[in-house]
């Protein structure tokens, strides 16, 4: 785990792969692809980029997000086994959190198998180990994660939406977010008729708020 947690400062460069920040005098270069970066700030603007710091006995490296769910992402990637910071940076600079959540819950090997450099085997082991996961907390039906929504908003459990409710706490909770946050943070955004994608989203945009 890094000792960082963001850096808020000037973008002096923004390259392919890097950014530079400045601050207090100090230029912090940050690995960055444009894919990320693109939606940061303007060179000689203020930005904010989350970031995680990754030491090893002869490399020290910052990889930078636009976002913390884009972070969290990364960190819930490389507890799998076999993937690396450089490949899950590589994911989460392909894929937004929503899909890649929504990929895992749904098992979707074949979508994550379209991301550049992720072959089958790797796939399955992110789908594989990120599930094992929810089991781990208890989480596999998301049955009492939709008895916490539910009847605050009047729906049913016996409803197809609290199917779509608890698919998007888990999807939260692949994410890195405690069972609690999640269902507080799906419970506020609810809506009938939500997609799971859409709640999903609109949950992770109220939570960075």
């Amino acid at each position: 785990m890094g000792i960082y947690s963001y850096i808020t400062g000037t973008v002096i460069d923004k390259g392919e792969d890097k950014i530079v920040i400045e601050n207090n005098g100090i230029g912090y270069e940050i690995i960055c692809p444009y894919s990320i970066s693109g939606s940061l700030s303007a060179i000689g603007d203020e930005a904010k980029v989350w970031i995680y710091q990754s030491v090893r006995e002869d490399d020290i490296t910052l990889y930078g997000f636009s976002t913390p769910q884009m972070k969290e992402m990364f960190l819930s990637l490389i507890e799998v086994s076999g993937i690396g910071p450089k490949v899950a940076h590589s994911i989460c600079s392909q894929v937004e959190p929503d899909r890649f959540a929504l990929a895992v819950v749904g098992g979707d090997v074949n979508y994550l198998t379209s991301v550049k450099g992720l072959g089958k085997k790797g796939a399955e082991r992110i789908v594989l180990e990120l599930k094992d996961k929810l089991k781990k907390a208890g989480i596999g039906a998301g049955k009492a994660s939709a008895s916490i929504i539910a009847p605050s908003k009047g729906v049913p459990e016996t409803t197809g939406d609290s199917g779509i409710i608890s698919d998007a706490v888990e999807a939260l909770v692949v994410l890195g977010y405690k069972e609690q946050v999640a269902a507080e943070a799906i419970s506020s955004c609810y809506e009938e008729g939500n997609t799971l994608q859409d709640l999903i989203k609109k949950a992770l945009k109220s939570l960075a708020r």
